[in-house]
């Protein structure tokens, strides 16, 4: 494959770091240390939710980042205020030079499901850049992999058929959180979006409905203009509020009312779309936003029913029914253990805002400098990091589920189908045990090379699609979200033997 270039997003990327960064990367310039080769990686300790997984998110959009990492000469400016003054103006000369050129970077795949402590991303590069990377890697990777793994909860608990909306532009943190919201819940397996900027810069389909203000802002019939209504195969244009009228003469009770489903809005829907039916449209669905939802929806089913019936419109009756209302995972089991008429949920706060769990604690630590594996020696056994620079295995057994991720050094022979392997599984205190795969997946790609393009990054779609199908050979007992299997994450007897001589070594 001819190597190319990052394409540079902008604005640039650099400035995107905590100030200690920038007070280390001195440190390492004065001490002749920056350009050090070194390696580092990204994971995460817990699985979030309470879960036993993750779905690996934003990886695309971090690779695509180091593209812009340079200083402009306003940065440097900057910097050269919030510095202490002593810093020498050949360490500024230096750091308009910092680019990706010298960096590597291999992944797991977009979309993939992930766990804790198994490194998402690997770099590889000079020391000073590498410590540079941290922040900007943390902040694209974290929040994108939390909200689209919650994504893919809500999509587990609704099943394949149900359509999931992302509605969630107006409680995200900000613009940028919302955007992030709906590439990324898109990615986890919601249907649409309700965030125009959204379907534009990602293609995302867009819906909506309208607001109860829209609604409200009408009191009577005059104030509909245009009245007038074409047949969709051609005609003489007709009066569409007296043809309304004319389907449910006694019954029929003004303008669609907010406040009251099954005395107004319901029945004046009714009217309309089968108003509309009469000039050759039809109607798109009702939605529901307050009030006992799932009675609700059986209610207007069978009024649907009813009067598809009576009115010999067949599709009527399995008009789509979409609700709203602050909906939650607790909603989504309700709605199912209840046996509703809901065919689409839109769901915002709980979806973009992650309240169950806010932040999904990724981690960017150093594993390896100028050739020497390196850790974070600890008591604390979860935060004790894994050194070296690390090759990741995915293992399935027979019924084609993966059971375990592997961890070796790089240099290490990869594993074999059938081959018995001695392995120390994570959390059991060095416990020695013996698995023997039935497939072996070796997990990460490289994407980047000395700063070029080595594999293409996939599309949005083919994010989603690889999320949807990564989940889909999930064991459901690691698939479910109460109480679910923990996925065991191992490392190899020599990675193991390493880890132990360098704890040694730090005692």
């Amino acid at each position: 494959m001819l190597p190319r270039s990052l394409p540079r997003p902008a604005p640039p990327m650099a400035p995107l770091a905590d100030l200690y960064h920038l007070t280390m990367a001195y440190a390492l310039w004065r001490t002749g240390r920056h350009r050090d080769p070194a390696a580092a990686e990204l994971f995460f300790r817990r699985e979030p939710f309470g879960g036993a997984f993750a779905v690996g998110a934003g990886l695309g959009q971090a690779l695509r980042s180091l593209g812009a990492l340079r200083f402009s000469a306003a940065d440097i400016a900057y910097l050269r205020s919030v510095l202490p003054s002593t810093t020498e103006d050949a360490f500024f000369d230096y750091l308009s030079t910092v680019d990706a050129s010298e960096v590597t970077v291999t992944s797991v795949p977009e979309g993939s499901v992930v766990f804790s402590r198994v490194p998402l991303l690997q770099v590889k590069g000079p020391l000073l850049v590498v410590q540079l990377l941290e922040t900007t890697l943390l902040c694209l990777v974290s929040y994108a992999s939390l909200v689209a793994t919650n994504a893919a909860r809500f999509r587990l608990l609704a099943g394949p058929e149900m359509k999931l909306l992302e509605l969630g532009l107006r409680r995200a943190q900000g613009p940028d959180g919302g955007l992030s919201a709906s590439k990324y819940s898109y990615i986890g397996g919601f249907d649409y979006t309700s965030n125009v900027l959204a379907g534009k810069l990602y293609g995302i389909p867009v819906r909506g409905t309208v607001a109860h203000s829209f609604i409200m802002s009408f009191r009577s019939l005059e104030e509909v203009q245009p009245r007038v209504l074409s047949p969709l195969a051609g005609g003489k244009p007709m009066d569409l509020p007296s043809l309304a009228e004319s389907w449910l003469q006694r019954d029929f009770q003004g303008l669609l009312d907010t406040y009251c489903v099954m005395r107004s809005g319901l029945p004046n829907f009714c009217a309309v779309a089968l108003a509309l039916h009469q000039l050759g449209y039809r109607a798109i669905g009702v939605r529901l936003d307050s009030g006992d939802l799932i009675q609700q929806s059986k209610d207007t089913r069978r009024v649907l029913r009813a009067c598809g019936a009576h009115f010999q419109v067949p599709w009527f009756g399995s008009i789509p029914i979409a609700v709203s209302n602050d909906i939650s995972e607790q909603s989504l089991e309700d709605f199912i253990r209840e046996g509703s008429e809901i065919d689409m949920v839109g769901v915002g706060t709980n979806l973009v805002t992650c309240p169950l769990q806010p932040s999904l604690g990724c981690v960017y630590k150093l594993v390896e400098v100028n050739g020497s594996p390196c850790l974070k020696f600890t008591e604390e056994e979860e935060k004790m990091t894994i050194p070296g620079i690390k090759a990741i295995y995915r293992l399935y057994d027979a019924a084609g589920h993966p059971f375990m991720d592997l961890m070796a050094l790089e240099n290490e022979p990869s594993p074999s189908v059938g081959q018995e392997l001695v392995v120390h599984i994570l959390g059991r205190r060095g416990e020695a045990t013996k698995v023997r795969p039935s497939a072996v997946e070796l997990l990460h790609r490289m994407y980047l090379r000395d700063g070029q393009v080595y594999e293409e990054l996939p599309s949005l779609q083919e994010v989603r699609s690889h999320a949807q199908a990564s989940l889909n050979l999930l064991s459901p007992v690691h698939r479910q979200l109460r109480d679910p299997q923990p996925y065991l994450v191992a490392m190899t007897e020599k990675l193991h033997l390493l880890l132990a001589e360098l704890q040694h070594a730090s005692q």
